[in-house]
């Protein structure tokens, strides 16, 4: 049982913040600590550097790529507006580990996040079991996103599509769809982005659920209305919501585009899909090659079901990114965080919050 002070698992935008904070603060990589040293570790389940922006279509420029924020500490180098980002920004995160010398462990696998038992030997720690054996930490840092947890709504009918269904977190270039009918579903970024670029060379149709409210600008007022918003559905234990979700669509230069070529209609949700293609709420039939599900992502959270800190309406009470009901673990990147400069923050708070924990200064006195 390896034991540390400080256990960051995931090392995207939000766990890399984490890092840094908990460095320059003090505490020393596990790797390569003393005895009397303040420790963290870094866990990650990824081949490489780069969190989920390693993962993102080759067609995300970072000119178009949206939420880019600097890490704290070491600036986004200047690049060219039609550089991919998977290009870019994952060399950027493996520049910013070997700079701050993080010492980051990967591949690492998270599988459970529990409470310590009288056989750990660790009573008062979090266990976290791993692919590569057991950590026994103080506290657990959860920066795990939401990449790997792509939504799927059911529609009836779906498994008898012969198309195609793809999610978003699978798409690699607009080519592949060239002189196809594209069902588009979604209201978010991804889907108008999308949208613009695949209208270029399919035929697409895009449906919502419900009509976008679009807007021209949004103020700081508005932006912190929307997540305190979302800060109190995460404090009662809803659902966490994005931040997005909350304040209605931007109109992006993307956005901009597709309106002006006449591609931006917007149709309702259909009601079932069928062989061919989709049934729409008045009857009529939408013929379909591909359905598209630009739907956004869920929490990836299922290593700490054994906390049990799932309320009924399927969400965890958290406040200020740690959880009401377990303050040994803080999530971050989560609901109101979820944004680079809101996972920058937040592991910065987690950070400043275990170092005002009476039990860490008690663990590091100095006899006198």
């Amino acid at each position: 049982m390896r034991l540390v002070d400080v256990l960051v698992i995931g090392a995207g935008q939000a766990g890399l913040s984490a890092a840094y904070h908990l460095q320059h603060r003090g505490f020393t990589p596990a790797t390569r600590a003393g005895r009397a040293d303040r420790t963290f570790i870094v866990l990650d389940a990824e081949q490489a550097p780069g969190g989920a922006w390693q993962h993102r279509w080759p067609s995300l420029k970072m000119g178009t790529v949206n939420g880019i924020h600097q890490l704290p500490g070491f600036a986004v180098p200047p690049a060219h507006p039609d550089a991919s980002s998977r290009d870019v920004l994952p060399d950027y995160f493996a520049d910013y580990e070997e700079r701050f010398a993080l010492d980051v462990q990967r591949p690492v696998r998270v599988h459970t996040v529990r409470g310590a038992t009288p056989q750990d030997g660790a009573e008062t720690r979090l266990i976290a079991e791993t692919d590569s054996g057991p950590w026994a930490a103080r506290y657990v840092i959860n920066a795990t996103g939401t990449w790997t947890r792509p939504f799927w709504p059911y529609y009836p009918g779906m498994e008898n599509f012969r198309g195609r269904h793809l999610h978003v977190r699978d798409y690699v270039s607009a080519d592949e769809f060239a002189g196809q009918r594209v069902v588009i579903v979604g209201a978010g970024v991804s889907a108008t982005q999308l949208l613009e670029e695949i209208s270029r060379v399919a035929d697409t149709f895009w449906v919502t659920r419900t009509e976008p409210e679009w807007l021209d600008d949004l103020s700081d007022a508005d932006l912190s209305a929307a997540v305190a918003r979302v800060e109190e559905r995460v404090r009662q234990g809803l659902p966490a919501q994005s931040v997005v979700r909350v304040t209605g669509m931007y109109r992006a230069p993307w956005v901009r585009r597709a309106e002006e070529r006449g591609v931006l209609v917007r149709h309702p949700m259909f009601t079932r899909i069928e062989e061919r293609g989709v049934r729409m709420p008045d009857g009529s039939f939408e013929p379909a090659d591909v359905i598209l599900w630009a739907t956004g992502f869920r929490a990836e959270l299922a290593h700490l079901a054994p906390l049990e800190l799932r309320t009924p309406q399927g969400g965890i009470r958290v406040a200020n990114g740690r959880s009401l009901d377990e303050p040994r673990l803080f999530l971050i990147g989560y609901g109101p965080s979820q944004s680079t400069v809101g996972a920058n923050r937040a592991g910065r708070d987690a950070v400043l919050a275990i170092l005002d924990d009476p039990a860490l200064a008690e663990k590091h006195a100095i006899p006198a």
